[in-house]
């Protein structure tokens, strides 16, 4: 009867993260549990499509079939020190200890904040939306071979279709007599 009460109670253990391998396959990691007990090489199961290298100190859940500590599995890592607060019942985050983050906030708003946001897609990037306001305060590039727009580009001061328009009809008052509009036109 002993026997099986401690296979039960080795079943879950709790403990913090004191080292990590992400470059094979699985990534393992090593915990010290509740006494000070010490696991290496613990693959670290993680959910299709995530993954995270947890930081030394890591908070972990290990799981040992059979209550059979020399083969286990950790199945979910966490991290208090970093972790989001005050959100609002159904957000969703992700986050970095730099304090890098994604929140799915309520009423369908999505919160990045980063301090250089890379998107490298092959083919193209599309953004549909009723409009789109970008603040830049230093700047802005467009590295590319050809900008266009389907309507009118406007700055402070007038449109390009009011400067083409006051090109095309503006004349020169040359020697006392006036030139006639230009002969070739921005069209």
């Amino acid at each position: 009867m002993r026997q099986v009460l401690n296979k039960i109670m080795n079943l879950v253990s709790r403990g913090y993260i004191t080292s990590s391998n992400s470059a094979s396959k699985c990534q393992t990691l090593q915990i010290k549990m509740s006494g000070g007990e010490q696991k290496s090489d613990i693959e670290h199961i993680e959910s299709y499509g995530f993954t995270s290298r947890p930081l030394d100190g890591a908070e972990a859940v290990a799981l040992f079939l059979d209550g059979d500590k020399s083969h286990g599995v950790i199945l979910v890592t966490g991290d208090r020190r970093y972790r989001i607060k005050s959100l609002k019942q159904g957000e969703v985050a992700i986050y970095t200890d730099e304090g890098d983050y994604i929140i799915f906030n309520r009423n369908n708003e999505i919160n990045v904040k980063t301090k250089k946001f890379i998107v490298n897609a092959d083919d193209a990037i599309e953004l549909n939306t009723k409009n789109l306001v970008v603040k830049a305060s230093v700047g802005t590039n467009f590295d590319t071979p050809l900008l266009k727009s389907t309507g009118e580009i406007e700055d402070q001061t007038s449109t390009i279709s009011d400067i083409r328009t006051i090109y095309n009809e503006h004349t020169h008052n040359e020697t006392n007599s006036i030139t006639h509009v230009p002969n070739q036109r921005l069209e």
